[in-house]
Formats: C-alpha cells, structure tokens, sequence
C-alpha cells in the first residue's frame, strides 16, 4: 500500500519538496477586507507582499472547512492510506476541520486508513516533519508504526521565531501601540518559540539590536540540542531571503546539522511575522 501525505496552507515547503513527496495541499483562506483569496491557489506570495504593503489593516485568515478536506481526501484512491500533517492547534481550526473531513469520508467508506496529526508547529516545522514522514515512508516502514513515530517526533519539534520589525504585531494588535513604540524605539527584537504543550506562540526574550538577536536566536538552538550529526535545521524567512540565508549559513558554521531545508514563508506566518521574520525548525534531543 501507498501513503499519501496531506498537508495545508499553514505549512511552508519549497516546491520542490512538494513536488518530489507528491504532496497534496488543502489551502488556508486569507481575507483582505471583503476580498478573500486562497493561498497557493488564488494569490501568490509576491502578489500577497504588494498587498499588505498597501493595506491599512493587516489580513486575516481562516481555516479550511471540513469539506475542504473531504474533497481532499476523496482525491487519493480507497488503497492508499493518508497521513495528513495540520497546522499546529494552538493557531488555528485547521486540525479540527481535518478531523471533521476525516470523519465524513469515513462515514462513507469506514475501511479507509487516515491519520490526522496535530504539529503543534506550523511554516518550516511542518516542512521538517514532511522530510522525517517520507524519509520512513521511503523504507518501509508500516502506516501505524509511521503514525506512532510521528507522534514522537512532533513532541520533539523545537520551533523557534525571530522578527526583524514589531510592525505587523502592533497593527495586528498582538502588542498594544504604547508598548510598541517604546519598543521599537529602544529597538527590541523579539524572541518567540511555539510552545510544548499546545503549539501556541510565546515570546520567550526581548533582546535590544539585530546583531545581539540574531546572535541569541542561533545560541537558543544549543540549549535544546547537542547532537547535530543526524539532525536537519528547516528554515523559513519572511520576504528576506539574503537575510535568511546569512542566518542559516552561520546555524550551519556552528552547529553540524546533517541538512537543511529553506524556504519563504506563506501568507499566514507572513501576516504576524512582518518583513525579515525568521522561523527555524529542528528536533530537540
């Protein structure tokens, strides 16, 4: 039997990586106002860019609906089994919506073999898991014993943020305005990690300067791991590739990761994180 993984527009892969897993995407829905566009499908990144530059208010997102997932699912024949891997729980309905999409296919067809699982991470950390989930498909190994070692793996994830500017959070309304603008007055850099327990975001330090933030963000990483040899570093940024590759070139210089995936992050991380946003992705020991 053959797996099929589903994944959704909260997660950030390069397209090559899509291409190369056959992956299946249920988009994630992003509303500029009354206009609403699905991500990958009816809006692309550089046309999303141009558009929150020139909205007063910062779009908003919803997640896909039960039947999006349905639909999904219907896709891939009945001898396949499906894994699908949600955005984290803690940001939004997605997972939820899988579950409900799940239950009505299964409705009709109760042989069907479909495991949903909540990353509890979401941009390049649903990327990492992607590269874990193929690399067992890859061998061999069976869909229950996969399921169970993904489990494992997402309670492993380590998934840590960095903005550049605190723009998009201030107009999101995520920092109220006074903290803000003492905040970037004093040029505060904020530190952010997805939490254990539910996949939320937290910010975990306020650091002054770019240099001495970008110089903690890569410290953070060796108080969560100490073997590197087999390990992959996932990496997104938001609209600053030079930025990002620089960040990751010196997690490489001092950490021996066996690989990395980069890419840019999609609509809905790109909304919160602003320009120059990093999120980093790895499994903890």
């Amino acid at each position: 039997m053959t797996i099929q993984m589903i994944i959704d527009g909260g997660a950030d892969l390069p397209q090559e990586m899509i291409e190369k897993h056959q992956l299946k995407v249920v988009p994630l829905n992003i509303h500029f106002g009354d206009e609403q566009y699905k991500t990958g499908l009816t809006i692309d990144l550089s046309t999303f860019y141009q558009k929150l530059k020139e909205a007063d208010e910062l779009p908003t997102s919803s997640s896909p609906s039960p039947n999006d997932f349905y639909e999904k699912f219907k896709q891939v024949g009945p001898e396949e089994q499906i894994l699908v891997l949600a955005l984290t729980q803690g940001l939004s309905s997605t997972y939820d919506s899988a579950i409900m999409g799940r239950d009505m296919l299964l409705e009709e067809e109760p042989d069907r073999e479909i495991a949903v699982l909540n990353t509890k991470t979401a941009s390049c950390g649903v990327a990492l898991l992607v590269h874990e989930a193929s690399a067992k498909i890859e061998e061999g190994m069976p869909f229950n014993q996969i399921v169970e070692h993904m489990n494992d793996k997402i309670e492993k994830t380590t998934t840590l943020f960095i903005l550049k500017t605190l723009e998009n959070v201030i107009k999101g309304g995520r920092l109220d305005r006074v903290k803000g603008t003492l905040a970037k007055t004093l040029n505060i850099k904020l530190l952010m990690k997805a939490t254990d327990e539910e996949g939320s975001v937290a910010v975990t330090e306020k650091v002054r300067g770019d240099k001495k933030s970008i110089r903690r963000f890569i410290e953070q990483i060796g108080e969560y791991a100490h073997q590197f040899e087999d390990k992959v570093i996932a990496m997104s940024h938001s609209n600053d590739e030079e930025r990002g590759r620089k960040v990751l070139q010196s997690i490489k210089e001092k950490y021996p990761f066996k690989d990395s995936i980069f890419t840019e992050t999609g609509p809905l991380i790109s909304t919160y994180a602003g320009e120059g946003g990093l999120v980093i992705a790895f499994f903890k020991d």
